[in-house]
């Protein structure tokens, strides 16, 4: 009878465990059997405006150990070094058994590589080491090399973006990873259990980023801007082509550059910078557009406007000079833009006001950030009224006392081309999602700067500056005329700043758009050298860039013949 009692007890123990407690126990050393594989998402791609891949990513391994199961650290290290690139020492103490962190569960999942070749990984099982493992991963391929580094940035091991746009738009191009989880054996057992538990979350890929960048155009934009800044020692060189009307960014390209694929290989690291958004100068002359226009729409001078200019003006105690003197001659508006006149340019800009002038400076998108799409984009500076010394009022209108990137300045004078419409500049054309479905990047912001009647004024006194060339001089963007096409444009000096800090030399620049009777592009050029000569570089670039541009995209000649003819000093 006790012994009956006895199995009568376990029995009823036993249902009452199978029955009622039986998840409860059966999850009980469940941790301690499983294994968790990480799942990668693939990466979005970086592509041009006709969908030609500039960045992208190709299959590859990921290099994997379990830490519980490799029998020999130092052995597995030194074996898998050579093939990996990676120390010896490094590889074995990411393979040191340790636990889960605030838990008592050993860690069994630990990377060793990243996007290694599909080539490198079969020699590595091959080897067969204890622990040591490898599963499906990706890698980020720049085909270009260095074409639109500055623009893509890098990302890193993790394929997350670090730098460029490959950073500022990651949450888009970064997929969501997916997870195995799976029950094990233990020891020599150690493999997946038929039946066991097994959960696995799909991966969800990243989005695809189409840019309005033309990888033809850039690859040449680059191209023409190193083989004119070779020519200056030491210098750094941006270059943006717009399109009109769209303000779309077909080219921005910067000197020095890199290769995205291997971003450490720089001499500084200023090297990977966007000159374009990040560059920030007093822009000189090419600032003189800005103080005309608003001239211009504000009534203070016509296109038919003359009056004396002497040789200087003073300011605050400050003496501007004009590098073409005149001696007191009665000049016009053209002439002045040609010859780039300080001195008249400063007595247009005292007609006009420093509020008003503050306000076009504004209105074409100075001291404040054009939210192209690059990150760390610099927003330059502008010296409010109130700010204003007595020289202010001879250097804010000739370009001095003023911040701006090369961006904006471009886009200032896009405003121009654009009958007097500013449009955001953008890099961004649309977004792409794994499934295929395309989503319009956001409409980019206009305002009202200039009048058509106005802008077209302004512009065709602005072909005087590539065009006039007589006995009483040549004009200052002579080297910036592009053959068969009518060119609106002007030349500029100014000064770098780094940090607050003025560097040495000066920014030499030159910006213009064409064909100058129905513009379709502009094309912004600036270099700076420590010991000049950007200026004798500019222009020449410009030339360059903007007859590649035109025939490109194949823009029938200009009418020659429907030139303007000026009259730098009228009777």
């Amino acid at each position: 009878m006790l012994a009956l009692t006895l199995f009568a007890s376990i029995g009823v123990r036993l249902v009452y465990l199978q029955t009622v407690d039986t998840p409860a126990y059966a999850d009980g050393g469940l941790p301690n059997r499983l294994a968790v594989v990480e799942l990668p998402a693939p990466r979005g791609a970086i592509l041009d405006r006709n969908g030609e891949p500039l960045a992208h990513s190709v299959e590859a391994r990921y290099v994997f150990a379990d830490p519980t199961r490799v029998k020999d650290r130092a052995a597995t290290a030194r074996a898998l070094s050579p093939l990996l690139g990676v120390p010896a020492s490094d590889l074995a103490e990411k393979m040191r058994e340790r636990n889960l962190p605030g838990t008592d569960t050993p860690l069994q999942f630990v990377y060793l590589a990243r996007g290694v070749e599909i080539g490198t990984a079969k020699r590595i099982m091959a080897l067969d080491l204890a622990g040591i493992n490898v599963h499906r991963d990706e890698r980020r391929e720049v085909p270009g090399g260095d074409l639109a580094a500055n623009l893509l940035g890098f990302v890193g091991q993790d394929m997350n973006g670090l730098e460029g746009l490959e950073a500022r738009y990651d949450d888009v191009l970064r997929g969501q990873a997916g997870k195995r989880t799976y029950e094990v054996g233990q020891g020599d057992l150690a493999a997946p259990i038929p039946g066991g538990y097994s959960r696995t979350t799909q991966p969800k890929p990243g989005s695809s980023l189409q840019l309005t960048v033309d990888r033809d155009l850039q690859f040449m934009t680059q191209r023409i801007l190193a083989k004119q800044t070779e020519k200056v020692k030491g210098s750094v060189g941006a270059a943006v082509i717009i399109e009109i009307p769209s303000g779309e960014v077909l080219a921005q390209a910067s000197q020095p550059t890199y290769d995205a694929a291997n971003p450490t290989k720089v001499t500084s690291p200023s090297d990977r910078d966007d000159a374009a958004t990040t560059f920030v100068v007093d822009p000189g002359s090419i600032h003189k557009a800005i103080t005309f226009g608003a001239a211009l729409q504000e009534g203070v001078i016509t296109p038919d406007t003359a009056f004396p200019v002497a040789n200087t003006i003073e300011r605050g105690g400050v003496t501007f000079r004009d590098t073409h003197p005149v001696d007191g001659r009665t000049m016009s508006i053209p002439g002045m833009l040609a010859f780039s006149s300080n001195v008249g340019t400063i007595e247009i800009g005292e007609k006009l006001g420093k509020e008003r002038l503050f306000d076009y400076q504004k209105r074409f998108g100075l001291g404040q950030v054009t939210g192209e799409g690059m990150p760390g984009e610099a927003a330059g500076r502008l010296l409010p009224p109130d700010q204003w010394s007595g020289s202010a009022y001879g250097s804010v209108p000739i370009g001095h006392s003023v911040d701006a990137t090369p961006l904006q300045m471009a886009a200032a004078y896009a405003a121009i081309a654009n009958n007097g419409t500013y449009v955001q500049p953008h890099l961004v054309k649309e977004t792409i999602g794994a499934d295929g479905t395309r989503s319009p990047a956001a409409t980019p912001t206009t305002r009202s700067v200039l009048s058509p009647a106005n802008a077209a004024a302004l512009r065709r006194m602005m072909e005087a500056v590539t065009t006039v060339d007589g006995p009483e001089g040549q004009a200052t963007g002579l080297a910036a005329a592009v053959p068969g096409y009518r060119v609106a444009g002007k030349t500029g000096t100014g000064l770098r700043y780094d940090n607050g800090k003025q560097q040495p030399g000066e920014v030499g620049s030159f910006i213009g758009m064409a064909p100058a009777e129905n513009p379709r592009y502009v094309v912004a050029v600036f270099v700076w050298s420590p010991g000049g000569g950007g200026g004798a570089v500019a222009a020449p670039a410009f030339r360059e860039m903007m007859g590649f541009t035109l025939r490109h995209y194949r823009v029938p000649p200009s009418l020659t013949n429907k030139s303007p003819k000026f009259e730098v000093f009228p009777r």
